[in-house]
Parts: C-alpha cells; sequence; structure tokens
C-alpha cells in the first residue's frame, strides 16, 4: 500500500497541513496519549498534536517510537515514549501510570493500535490466527480505555478517540472486521455510559491510507502467491467502494481524528466517522 500518492492525496495532504497552522494552540495545556505512535497515522497524529500545543504521550511496542519522540522535542514540543504491550491490561495500566507521573491528567486518549495481520477468506484462517487478528484489533482499545476512564471520571472531563476501520465490511480479512466491529460497540456504549461524566467518546472508521513502508510489518511471514493475491482483492475492493476510487492520506485520517479530540467536536460522542472517500463501511 506504499504507493505514490495520486495528485488528489498529495493536494488534500498539503491542505490539511495548511489548516494544522491555523489551528495551532488547539491543544495547549492537554496531555495526549497516542498509542501505535511508532508509524503511520499513529505517528501522523503525535507530530501534528504537538504543533498544536498538546503534551503528548507516545507509547508503542517498538522502540522506534523513540524516534518519533526526538523529532516531537526537536521541533519544541514536549513529549516521553512509554513502551508498553497494549494486547495485556498490565500495558495499558502502565501507560496510563507512566503518562500520570510525567504530566498529571491525562486529557485525551487516542486508541490507534491494530491493523490486518493476514489477508486471506475467512475459511483459510487459522485458530490461532483468528485469536491473534482479536488480540490485535480489540484488546488494545479495550485496554487502554478501561485503563485511562478511573482518571476521567474523578475528574469528570475526558475524550477518547477510537481508531477503526471501514473494513467492518470488506473482504479477506473477516476477524480484523469482527475487532473493528467490537471497537464500534464499545465507543457507542462508552459513550452513552458516561456521557453524564463530561467523558466523549467517538471513532474514526479509516479507509485505506497510504503510508509508508512498514519498518515493522504485522507479519513477518512472506506472502506466497496465492496470499498476495487475496491483498491485492482487498486492495481493488476498497478502492471500489469509495466514491473517490482512491486511497485517503495520513493527513487526511489525523485531521478527523484530532478534530473529534478538540472542542471544535464538543457535541459528539457515541459517533463512528467514516474517512473512506464516501465508503461509510
Amino acid at each position: 500500500m506504499a504507493n505514490t500518492l495520486p495528485d488528489t492525496g498529495r493536494l488534500a495532504g498539503q491542505r490539511a497541513g495548511q489548516r494544522a497552522g491555523r489551528l495551532a494552540g488547539r491543544f495547549a495545556g492537554r496531555t495526549m496519549i497516542v498509542t501505535g505512535a511508532a508509524q503511520g497515522i499513529g505517528r501522523g497524529v503525535a507530530r501534528r498534536a504537538a504543533t498544536e500545543g498538546a503534551t503528548v504521550v507516545l507509547v508503542d511496542r517498538s522502540t522506534l517510537v523513540d524516534e518519533v519522540t526526538a523529532e516531537i522535542a526537536s521541533a519544541g514540543g514536549m513529549a516521553i515514549s512509554v513502551h508498553a504491550d497494549l494486547e495485556t491490561f498490565a500495558g495499558a495500566q502502565r501507560m496510563v501510570a507512566a503518562a500520570q507521573e510525567a504530566f498529571g491528567a491525562v486529557h485525551i486518549l487516542v486508541n490507534n493500535v491494530g491493523g490486518t495481520i493476514w489477508a486471506k477468506p475467512y475459511e483459510h484462517y487459522a485458530e490461532d490466527e483468528i485469536e491473534a487478528e482479536i488480540r490485535r484489533s480489540l484488546f488494545p482499545t479495550l485496554w487502554g480505555c478501561r485503563a485511562v476512564l478511573p482518571g476521567m471520571v474523578a475528574r469528570r472531563s475526558g475524550v477518547i478517540v477510537n481508531v477503526s476501520s471501514i473494513a467492518t465490511r470488506s473482504i479477506h480479512r473477516v476477524p480484523y472486521a469482527a475487532a473493528k466491529g467490537g471497537v464500534n460497540a464499545l465507543t457507542a456504549s462508552l459513550a452513552f455510559e458516561h456521557a453524564e461524566d463530561g467523558i466523549r467518546v467517538n471513532a474514526v472508521a479509516t479507509g485505506g491510507t497510504e503510508a509508508p513502508p512498514r519498518r515493522i510489518p504485522r507479519n513477518e511471514q512472506r506472502q506466497s502467491a496465492q496470499e498476495a493475491g487475496w491483498y491485492e482483492a482487498i486492495v481493488a475492493q476498497t478502492k471500489a467502494t469509495s466514491l473517490m476510487h482512491r486511497y485517503g492520506s495520513i493527513a487526511e485520517q489525523v485531521g478527523v481524528i484530532l478534530f473529534l479530540a478538540s472542542d471544535e467536536a464538543s457535541y459528539m460522542t457515541g459517533t463512528v466517522v467514516p474517512v473512506g472517500g464516501g465508503d461509510l463501511g
């Protein structure tokens, strides 16, 4: 998926960057946790939030996240890294504890960990592969919300943005679709449960997104020719069901995520916003 951005995507990314300049200071005085921040959308969210005044806690299993933290710091931003396995509750608790120790209250949580590990028709998934997909793309969000909620409830304020996917209606990744369907249900239920506590919970259902090659792949096994064909079918389906018939840019996803995290979305909660060029998932 690391193809050169088409002109439309590149121009949209430039417009998003120009808008970011107008929003400097939008998150001043707020601490934001961003999970899966070592690369891709998470990296984009953390870097952009820092330019808009957020104190950022970047969380990832990979030490590559330290490079992103250093980039933010060198540009004058305030950020720390936390290495944690968010497929476990202990990892999520460590993340929140580190943020609170360093900066006090956590105002915003962006749950970004997840992603398809395998791409194939459902009947070809093994039992352990199905479980791995659910652990990867549902549990980090479940645990992240559970870990951050007590502090937000105590303060009677907070914002959670969950990164979901339009792949809840797609092909060749049924376990991933089920996990992201769970994220959508979690988003709606938590919003219902905690609106009276002053906590907003929304999600962005990302569509196909152009990104640089992953430095740490989700699946380290080399694809067979058949698996590559199944994956290409996903790419074709994603573009076909987008009214714009293209992949989006990281900047286009980041813009909506940070909108939901900001006071501009103060009257929105329990909402899943599709960002897939017209594909509603």
